[in-house]
């Protein structure tokens, strides 16, 4: 085994080397991670055998667990922005909410819309919407985009089927179910916390003088799908993975209800679901176009699923290097708990950019760590994976495709962009890494 400053400084180098090719050199976040990967193991003595067995058994072990999930999660988001789903779900918020607190209703949209759809591309569709909101209303662009991409971000970061909530959970061997319901019930004050700091930041912000008043702000496309079938897609899977983790199933373990509900409530099973019941909302003549958006769910899956499996490859190397041993007896990580994962998170997602990245590779980090952080139970890794989570909100500026997708999709200038996006990530990550905090008080003692 080799010595704890040995480990540490190529610890370091791995980190910087991440943060240099991805954010750097925008080598492909699966090259740089594959790359290093190969880096530590030859660093650490492996045999070119133990090095591609660890390689291949990293990628495979995370792909057997998470891969089908990513690809189902992907297909649905992608099933309902082709069937209106999206535009349903946010024209009704904002006649719901009103005019008065059209603000709001934009970080609502955001949060809601955000849990089956990828930040970015969500933020895409809501753009028109978004536009036409601030041009009606009057008010500044800064204000209504910061607060969307703030609901969007909020549940990007938290909660499966986002891969990496998703990864993360899988690598610390963490219930989806759990997951899924306390990282939505955190993300609500997350996406708040952009909303107030949106509205404050925009305080004596001169407003635009509204072109085209009234009500009518809908989102362009197909809406001929009811509220009730856009909403059952997304809210179906969540509920019987809530369902299935909270449920005491021991007593009645082989009830056929029981067994039911587990069957239903398994993440694959409860992301097909919601795939049939979104197939279900399309009209007979739109039959023929859902093979077309099953086939871009699938592709859009293939660049996520490859960042995914070489974060895996990248976890076996680094467990290959027995951390947890040199690290508990070298630095007083018992002390740090669910900060340390979180410090870490945050470094990485400010340096190189990717909220995904950032939180897969820190999970791969922590991961053997967890006994030396106390933190090595079910109740410590879920907050683990939270306050990952949290850090993985930390902090987005020019390095993020994210910001640029909000500055592009809006017209907006980049330097108001950090006073108003930038920082606004900043407090959300700050504000749910508190609340997980508060909650390990209450689960870790």
């Amino acid at each position: 085994m080799h010595s704890f400053p040995y480990l540490l400084s190529w610890l370091f180098v791995a980190i910087a080397l991440i943060v240099f090719l991805t954010a750097g050199l925008r080598l492909p976040a699966f090259f740089a991670l594959l790359s290093i990967s190969c880096i530590l193991g030859i660093a650490m003595g492996m045999s070119a055998d133990d090095l591609i067995g660890h390689i291949r058994d990293g990628f495979g072990n995370i792909m057997k667990s998470l891969g089908i999930l990513i690809v189902l999660g992907t297909t649905l988001g992608s099933l309902l922005e082709h069937n209106g789903s999206i535009a349903v779900l946010a024209g009704f918020i904002v006649r719901k909410i009103g005019r008065k607190f059209i603000v709001l209703s934009m970080n609502i949209i955001g949060l809601v819309v955000g849990m089956p759809i990828f930040c970015d591309s969500g933020f895409i569709i809501l753009s028109n919407l978004n536009k036409s909101i601030y041009e009606k209303s009057g008010i500044s662009p800064y204000i209504t985009s910061v607060s969307l991409a703030t609901g969007l971000l909020s549940v990007h970061c938290l909660i499966p089927p986002h891969p990496g909530a998703s990864a993360a959970a899988s690598l610390l061997h963490v219930d989806f179910g759990e997951i899924l319901l306390v990282g939505l019930l955190l993300a609500i004050p997350a996406s708040l916390t952009g909303y107030f700091w949106a509205v404050y930041a925009g305080r004596k912000t001169r407003m635009k003088e509204s072109k085209m008043p009234g009500h009518d702000w809908e989102v362009p496309g197909q809406q001929h799908v009811s509220l009730l079938m856009a909403l059952l897609p997304i809210l179906v899977p969540v509920l019987l993975m809530a369902i299935r983790s909270f449920m005491t199933l021991e007593k009645n373990s082989d009830s056929p209800w029981a067994n039911s509900i587990r069957v239903m409530g398994d993440p694959l099973a409860a992301l097909s679901i919601g795939i049939l019941l979104a197939i279900l909302s399309y009209r007979r003549k739109d039959l023929t176009n859902i093979k077309k958006v099953l086939s871009e769910g699938a592709e859009k899956s293939g660049g996520i699923l490859v960042i995914i499996g070489a974060g895996g490859s990248f976890g076996a190397i680094l467990g290959a290097m027995h951390l947890g041993e040199a690290f508990s007896g070298s630095l007083p990580l018992e002390r740090m708990g669910i900060l340390f994962p979180f410090l870490i998170t945050s470094l990485l997602k400010t340096a190189q950019g990717s909220s995904t990245v950032a939180i897969i590779t820190a999970a791969s980090l922590v991961n053997p760590l967890l006994p030396a952080l106390h933190l090595d139970s079910d109740h410590g890794r879920l907050l683990c994976v939270l306050s990952m989570g949290a850090g993985s909100m930390i902090l987005s500026h020019a390095n993020d495709a994210y910001f640029w997708v909000i500055a592009r999709f809006s017209d907006l200038d980049t330097r108001p962009m950090f006073k108003f996006y930038s920082l606004a990530t900043l407090f959300m990550g700050t504000v749910v890494f508190g609340l997980v905090w508060l909650l390990s008080l209450w689960l870790l003692h």
